[in-house]
């Protein structure tokens, strides 16, 4: 829902860092970004919160930077954006699923569950969604956006996502009422995007 707003405030704020990091390839950035994401799930199953905090923020800096070096570098390519989706997936998955095994219970692992199977339609309902909007020429270069391919809105997106994600490592006690509240909110999401797609698809 944020993201059309803040991308932009993004990119000139991380605009600095990355002239820094000019001459760094931005696929090396998504896979460090990769790393410091796995080493923070390592870290809830420990149960070590705040280190995971620290690392968790640096996997998010490190996501936004690659696509900024792209775009000021002139590097964008086709394999950077689909690493840094496909890595992005692999931790907004991790990151639930280590805190529910570093202090599980049974109603933390339905929470999980009720999770993870909101996120699993809510790929299908974006990500082909997606694909259909660049093959009609709608895509992500017909809107200007600063993504490799279109993105359709919703209540939840990337900026929500990560503020969830944030609530998760702060308060792991609340877990199952984030996860919860954001399966939730991510199922009204992939309504809204089905009503949408009613509406302008043939």
């Amino acid at each position: 829902m944020l993201d059309n707003h803040l991308r932009s405030t993004k990119e000139i704020i991380l605009q600095p860092i990355a002239k820094i990091l000019y001459s760094v390839h931005p696929i090396v950035i998504t896979v460090l970004a990769l790393g410091f994401g796995l080493v923070a799930g390592v870290l809830l199953v420990q149960q070590q919160y705040l280190w995971a905090f620290v690392f968790w923020v640096i996997n998010r800096v490190l996501d936004g930077l690659d696509g900024t070096v792209a775009r000021l570098s002139g590097k964008q390519t086709d394999l950077g954006g689909y690493l840094d989706i496909v890595f992005d997936f692999v931790i907004y998955a991790l990151i639930p699923v280590a805190l529910v095994v570093g202090a599980p219970n049974t109603a933390k692992f339905l929470s999980l569950t009720f999770l993870l199977t909101s996120f699993y339609i809510n790929a299908a309902s974006w990500i082909y969604l997606s694909s259909i909007l660049e093959k009609q020429q709608y895509g992500a270069k017909h809107g200007g956006e600063l993504t490799s391919v279109t993105m359709p809105t919703g209540l939840i997106g990337g900026t929500e996502t990560v503020i969830f994600y944030t609530l998760f490592i702060i308060f792991p006690q609340q877990t199952v009422f984030l996860f919860a509240m954001m399966g939730a909110l991510v199922l009204l999401t992939i309504g809204q995007r089905l009503v949408w797609t009613t509406k302008h698809l043939d």
